[in-house]
């Protein structure tokens, strides 16, 4: 256990007064935990009012920012040394968090990982699915939850990507995706997974699953820009010279297309190389 340094609980919340209490109290339990921080994202109900009540230090935002705009909030005011982030819905097991907590012994970000039997709909488990061998496959890191907000790490760390972080409900992704391509050490624990007891969910299937897939290229790109540039580059490059001896075997030359899509091919690698640079010389100067 990392019982000597400070640990905070961050909880982001939008209206969810009916569960919010429940959470805190079952946080409080945990003796290691020295500071319980609820971020209020503009909640039209009782929800700062109760947590406060219940002794947590609550910060309200004005209007409803978004998920990920309430993390950012609660990363940036925590005064732990070690950060947990916890859904206010009801659906994370407090229990769990020594577990999380205590494997930053030698991981540098711990994500619960939710089974294959937690509670949401069909789709929504598929959808998780796809973007997280997706990012897998990017990666080339094992990722068996892409999107779980149920997670730990030093303070310190998660200041560094912060910025990074979306103000809507993906920066569960950003996180994961931003710690692997740092370099540092990620664990997936097995956690418990209760169905939602709060307010209903606000992530849409189609538009957030198109953002979410989005949002992983781009913080693929950001990070190791030639895991999406290759793959693009090799299928103009095939796709060219395929053509190419085509052409030459039924009409005796190569043709414009064929060149230029091989030309594309090379311009699109070494665009791929450039940004490549780019991101390595921007973490020589972070460190």
């Amino acid at each position: 256990m990392e019982e000597k340094r400070r640990v905070s609980v961050v909880i982001p919340a939008y209206n969810e007064e009916g569960i919010i209490g429940e959470v805190i109290s079952e946080v409080k339990k945990l003796s290691f935990v020295s500071e319980i921080l609820v971020v209020d994202d503009g909640s039209n109900d009782k929800t700062a009012e109760i947590a406060e009540r219940k002794g947590a230090r609550v910060i309200r935002h004005p209007y409803n920012k978004g998920n990920g705009a309430a993390v950012k909030t609660g990363i940036r005011n925590a005064t732990g040394e070690i950060v947990v982030l916890m859904d206010g819905d009801g659906q994370h097991n407090p229990k769990d968090i020594e577990k999380l907590v205590s494997e930053l012994a030698d991981y540098d970000l711990v994500v619960g990982t939710r089974g294959k039997d937690y509670a949401s709909p069909l789709s929504r488990k598929w959808g998780n699915r796809i973007l997280a061998r997706l990012a897998s496959m990017l990666t080339g890191v094992r990722i068996p939850d892409l999107t779980s907000g149920f997670r730990a790490a030093e303070r310190k760390h998660l200041l560094e990507f912060v910025h990074l972080f979306p103000n809507g409900f993906s920066y569960p992704t950003t996180c994961t995706l931003a710690f692997l391509k740092a370099g540092y050490s990620v664990k997936f624990e097995p956690v418990n997974q209760f169905k939602r007891k709060g307010g209903r969910s606000k992530i849409n299937l189609i538009s957030d699953g198109i953002r979410f897939f989005l949002l992983i290229l781009k913080t693929i790109t950001l990070f190791h820009p030639l895991k999406i540039f290759i793959p693009f580059a090799l299928f103009f490059l095939l796709l060219g010279g395929g053509y190419g001896i085509y052409t030459i075997i039924t009409e005796r030359h190569v043709t414009n297309s064929s060149v230029l899509l091989i030309s594309m091919a090379v311009i699109i690698f070494l665009v791929g190389l450039v940004s490549e640079q780019i991101a390595l010389f921007r973490f020589e100067r972070r460190e």
